[in-house]
């Protein structure tokens, strides 16, 4: 895939166009909701009432994961009974792909027909009142990434050139999220994700000044994604598992097994709360535009 930064917007259009007429060709399903599954959350793309898998390798000008944990398929199907698109995991600023090509596959799934974006991902928790394993809806984010997947030509038809973010996870799906988890007796926390480049960890002087700038929890994906999302319109609610805890005057090495182990023990509870979230999502209705 060339590096769509240095493209005009028609270009990304036309890559856009090409993406999505390859897909049309191998399901004729419409996705309302499309779902970013993120590092060991795997198991909702394995449990979808499954029409069509696509590896991201076959897609035009998708990038492919270089993770080993991120199986990199584009999955069709129905969740909680609604026709959906999963992502099967995604690919980060730190694999050395530009942010045009981060966020491309959200860009395809809006033009294929979906209008709410579900986004998952592994986190470390700084809140001393959060635990490994929890999950927590983002109300808010901070960018520390350096970079932006908006930055360069804006195709007016795509979106604004200076989209507004007072509104950037949607309120009235961040309710309903709070809902289901007290329905499903599920812990749902509440707080503000920042995200850095990585793909090292961060220091225990960094995991002072990221909470003291008001941060809950710190991850290396989930912002590019969300910046295009609210680009073109859609409606986006961010759950993120908490799989270690990055507390600065007890900090341990990383455990990489470790935190795989405690995303793999959050899965079946993330599954849950997001399909019922997708079954309920007609009470959330839309109140306000975020173009």
């Amino acid at each position: 895939m060339s590096d769509i930064r240095t493209d005009t917007g028609s270009e990304l259009k036309r890559q856009i166009d090409e993406a999505v007429a390859f897909l049309r060709g191998k399901t004729a399903l419409v996705p309302e909701v499309g779902v970013i599954l993120g590092t060991g959350l795997g198991t909702l793309a394995e449990g979808l009432v499954a029409e069509t898998r696509v590896p991201y390798g076959q897609i035009p000008h998708f990038a492919v994961s270089t993770v080993e944990s991120h199986k990199g398929e584009l999955v069709f199907g129905r969740l909680g009974g609604r026709p959906a698109v999963v992502m099967s995991g995604r690919v980060h600023y730190y694999e050395g792909y530009t942010m045009r090509q981060i966020s491309f596959p959200v860009r395809v799934m809006q033009a294929l027909g979906a209008r709410t974006l579900i986004v998952s991902n592994a986190c470390g928790g700084m809140n001393p009142l959060h635990e490994a394993g929890d999950i927590m809806v983002v109300t808010d984010h901070i960018n520390l990434m350096g970079d932006n997947p908006l930055i360069g030509p804006n195709d007016e038809t795509m979106g604004p050139r200076f989209p507004d973010m007072s509104e950037p996870y949607d309120r009235a799906l961040i309710r309903l999220a709070e809902s289901v988890a007290l329905a499903e007796g599920l812990r749902l926390q509440k707080g503000v994700f920042v995200a850095v480049a990585g793909p090292n960890l961060e220091t225990a002087a960094e995991y002072r000044f990221l909470r003291g700038i008001g941060a809950d929890v710190v991850g290396m994906s989930l912002i590019p994604e969300n910046l295009v999302a609210v680009h073109g319109g859609m409606r986006v609610v961010a759950l993120a598992v908490i799989t270690d805890l990055c507390r600065p005057d007890a900090l341990e090495p990383v455990d990489i097994p470790k935190i795989l182990a405690v995303a793999a023990d959050a899965a079946p509870r993330l599954d849950r709360l997001v399909t019922r979230l997708v079954e309920r999502l007609d009470e959330a209705p839309r109140v306000r535009s975020h173009s």
